[in-house]
């Protein structure tokens, strides 16, 4: 199999892309002390949602940085980052927790629009891999290199 520069720098794409869910699915999975108290009033058994946020941004990370099923887990990350966006984000930007103190008010507006236009982003993106060919070096390519069917 002969790589060119396109095969890496997909690698290298999908590599970068995928970290954010890993670092934000590991922040969800084993240190959530600030996320929890970020999420609405509304959202109750709290530590059980984000246990289950932390497993789909992993599932999806992985499958991205693999090159496995990569339309099916982007549909999944596109869900969740719009339900996310619109529910927390959103409502966020015109609701400042009234135990604030003044002073932080204006970096809770800064977090929260950059919050919202960074899922913004990544929701577009994630819509872009629903139609997404990945360069040669995914897992399925690799196993079929090996077993001598390329």
């Amino acid at each position: 199999m002969k790589l060119n520069f396109e095969d890496w720098s997909d690698l290298l794409f999908r590599l970068m892309f995928s970290s954010l869910f890993f670092g934000l699915g590991f922040e969800h999975l084993f240190q959530d002390e600030t996320i929890l108290k970020f999420m609405p009033d509304w959202v109750t058994y709290r530590r059980p949602i984000s246990i289950l946020c932390g497993l789909i941004l992993l599932t999806g990370a992985l499958s991205i940085l693999l090159g496995f099923r990569i339309e099916q887990f982007a549909k999944i990350l596109a869900l969740f980052i719009f339900l996310v966006t619109l529910s927390v984000h959103g409502v966020a930007l015109f609701r400042t927790p009234v135990d604030l103190p003044q002073e932080w008010k204006w970096l809770w507006e800064v977090f929260q629009r950059s919050n919202f236009v960074k899922n913004i982003c990544l929701l577009g993106v994630c819509i872009h891999l629903i139609n997404y060919t990945p360069g040669r070096l995914t897992v399925s390519n690799i196993i079929r290199y090996l077993r001598g069917n390329d």
